[in-house]
């Protein structure tokens, strides 16, 4: 199959955005999704560029990407936190996602960070496979802790009282 790797540009938020979506159903959180094309534009391509995007294509068309952005570490520095790899369904299971990860980390390669990271749900067993067999290392002594925007809300409202 024939696929070009590319950094994303502006017009292609749309149809990441659409990956996006597809992921949040994926990991059975279809209604979580609350960002827009538009802002996805503003955060990735505006004064303050808060993440990178590279895209699959085939046939002109956007069928994967991978979004990550740089964190700091206060044991190793500059590292890159990779948020979403994706390939569409119909398009899975042929090297496209692979070609995703290696720019990933060719990129963190080239920037010289000490370390890249991301999570991975401990059900997707395929997800699991891939990064193991890439090199990726699963940390089950450490767990993500979230606070969506109503949990800051209340945090701030319960401080000011």
């Amino acid at each position: 199959m024939n696929f070009i790797i590319r950094k994303a540009n502006q017009d292609d938020m749309h149809d990441v955005l659409n990956l996006i979506k597809e992921l949040a159903l994926f990991e059975k959180e279809p209604d979580e999704v609350e960002i827009s094309t538009e802002e996805l534009v503003k955060d990735g391509f505006g004064k303050e560029k808060n993440f990178r995007c590279l895209v699959a294509e085939v046939e002109s068309k956007v069928v994967g990407m991978a979004l990550f952005y740089p964190r700091y570490s206060t044991w190793k520095g500059n590292v890159l936190h990779l948020e979403d790899l994706i390939v569409t369904e119909k398009f899975r299971g042929k090297g496209i996602g692979y070609a995703l990860f290696s720019e990933f980390i060719r990129y963190a390669h080239n920037k010289k960070v000490k370390r890249v990271q991301w999570v991975v749900l401990d059900w997707n067993a395929n997800a699991i496979k891939f990064y193991k067999r890439n090199g990726g290392e699963i940390l089950n002594d450490w767990r993500v802790t979230v606070m969506n925007k109503n949990s800051i809300k209340k945090f701030i409202e319960n401080e000011s009282i």
